[in-house]
């Protein structure tokens, strides 16, 4: 072989590294999997010896490379989707991943609370803080906090709620400082800010970060929890679902293998999530019997916003036919409508 070759060769290599692992802005989704959530969720002594099953379903998700950017454009049920849609002003990724992270402990949380209500079984809530989603560059948090601490006192108070920080706070103004007490890898440490003005908000004054309630749930009986690697509020009905099955004498899914998903919220109510027609695709591929989809409100706001927009359930219902899945499709707008549901099926076979 001359060098010629040699050289077009290797020239080729480079390209086809460059088309397989330079990252756009761009991520791919696609569907995920399909899992059985008691993999996941165990109630201490609950009962486990049923029939049928509970399953939460995923949408996968990578940065797009130009290959897997081509292909895609070309495959049903792929999508292509620009990182500002995806991320939040100013996060990289690994605020998005802490953000995805915490928004599954909160939907562990919700199913949990939801859970032990409908159980009327005990539990005990306790307010840890308010955690650190994003810190906005040259705020006054910016070099003090970072995503995933706590904030759990503030000049002084305990933060025991939203608006026990939001009376510490809103008074203050342009240079005043505010002490704060941050959890940081289970250790506490000080922090003294200098209130600034909000990076991009007109008039506005505070320390530069976003942020949401952090609380945890104490019951009886423990449940334990294994979703570490799991991110996103989507399989907060499952999870609610698969701990009443757990915690009642029943079996609730009367022997079917039941999909579904949707976040769920402390009144019980089924949330909108993105990505509903994938988890349809990622159901139907495990045969499962029936999928439980959020049917949410379209409010006049979101038609504004997307004139196209529609309830998850429309979506799940379209993409059903599509495939042509002999999957029953339900419509739940909270988990009393997936529960009853359930509670009127007549046990397969």
């Amino acid at each position: 072989m001359n060098n010629k070759a040699k050289i077009s060769i290797g020239i080729f290599f480079i390209f086809l590294m460059i088309l397989s692992f330079y990252r756009l802005d761009y991520y791919i989704t696609k569907p995920g999997g399909t899992y059985d959530v008691s993999d996941f969720l165990a109630v201490q002594n609950g009962d486990v010896d049923d029939e049928g099953a509970l399953y939460m379903t995923t949408v996968a998700m990578g940065r797009a490379t130009p290959i897997s950017y081509a292909m895609a454009s070309m495959m049903d049920f792929y999508d292509i989707v620009k990182i500002t849609d995806v991320r939040q002003e100013e996060e990289d990724d690994e605020e998005y991943n802490i953000r995805q992270l915490k928004y599954m402990t909160d939907s562990q949380f919700n199913a949990t609370y939801v859970a032990f209500n409908r159980a009327e079984l005990d539990y005990q809530v306790t307010y840890k803080g308010l955690y650190v989603l994003n810190v906005l560059a040259d705020g006054a948090a910016d070099g003090y906090l970072k995503p995933g601490d706590e904030i759990v006192e503030a000049d002084g108070k305990r933060i025991d709620s939203l608006e026990t920080f939001r009376d510490i706070i809103t008074p203050k103004t342009k240079g005043d400082q505010i002490r704060l007490v941050v959890k940081r890898n289970d250790k506490l440490i000080d922090e003294t800010l200098a209130i600034k003005k909000i990076p991009g908000a007109d008039d506005r004054y505070g320390i530069g970060i976003t942020y949401s309630e952090s609380k945890s749930i104490k019951t009886d009986p423990k449940v334990n929890v294994k979703t570490e690697d799991i991110g996103g509020p989507s399989a907060g009905l499952m999870f609610t679902l698969e701990l009443l099955n757990q915690l009642v004498d029943e079996d609730i899914t009367k022997g079917y293998n039941i999909a579904g998903t949707g976040e769920i919220f402390e009144d019980g109510t089924v949330g909108r999530i993105g990505g509903i027609e994938k988890k349809i695709v990622s159901a139907h591929k495990e045969s499962m019997d029936i999928f439980f989809a959020p049917d949410d409100e379209i409010t006049e706001a979101m038609l504004e916003y997307d004139s196209n927009i529609e309830s998850n359930y429309e979506t799940a219902k379209k993409t059903g036919e599509k495939i042509k899945t002999a999957m029953k499709i339900v419509p739940v707008k909270t988990v009393d409508d997936a529960l009853n549901y359930l509670e009127t099926l007549q046990p397969k076979n």
